[in-house]
């Protein structure tokens, strides 16, 4: 398909949405509201990207970590959340990978040593932060609980607990998270 073909069809859904009423939002751009007055007014997503890793699982605590995400600040990204049916899911995981401003893997017994998506998720994940500056906090892993971290991302990332304590442990990463995106603004 044509990039001018996608991009009319892309218009087409906002239009019908925008008719009958609804908001319509595109992952990662921002949300089509309608308007009276002008037809729509458009929303930016501003808010820095962070897109979660997990097992099936631990779905209750990805969840969770989304509510605590989006509660701080953050545009959270998770499959359950942000895939629609019929979406060519592998790409769009993809995509949400390389447009996310963080990956926080979340590790778990039930994780690491489960073959699959996660650690497809975490390969794709560790390609795209060598395309990062060498002092960035692209990928965060996060523990669920006293699960042991693979030795790989140990050795060059270090890591926050989720437990005992979320709330402590979620403080810890809004805070780190906060502070790198704080650290990439361009001095004013």
């Amino acid at each position: 398909m044509s990039d001018d073909r996608a991009a009319g069809e892309l218009a087409d859904v906002v239009m019908r949405g925008l008719a009958a009423g609804r908001s319509v939002e595109i992952d990662g751009l921002g949300v089509f509201h309608p308007d009276r007055r002008t037809g729509f007014r458009f929303e930016p997503r501003t808010l820095p990207r962070a897109f979660i890793a997990y097992v099936r699982e631990d779905l209750a605590a990805a969840e969770r970590l989304f509510a605590s995400l989006e509660a701080a600040g953050f545009a959270p990204w998770m499959d359950t959340a942000r895939l629609i049916p019929g979406q060519n899911w592998p790409r769009a995981i993809e995509a949400a990978i390389e447009s996310s401003d963080f990956f926080l893997a979340c590790f778990s017994g039930n994780s690491v040593n489960k073959r699959g998506g996660f650690q497809a998720e975490i390969r794709y994940a560790l390609d795209c932060a060598r395309r990062t500056p060498l002092d960035a906090v692209f990928i965060v892993p996060l523990r669920l609980d006293a699960c042991r971290v693979p030795r790989p991302i140990q050795r060059e990332t270090q890591y926050i607990d989720l437990f005992p304590d979320w709330e402590q442990g979620i403080g810890k990463l809004t805070a780190a998270l906060k502070s790198e995106i704080d650290r990439r603004r361009p001095p004013s």
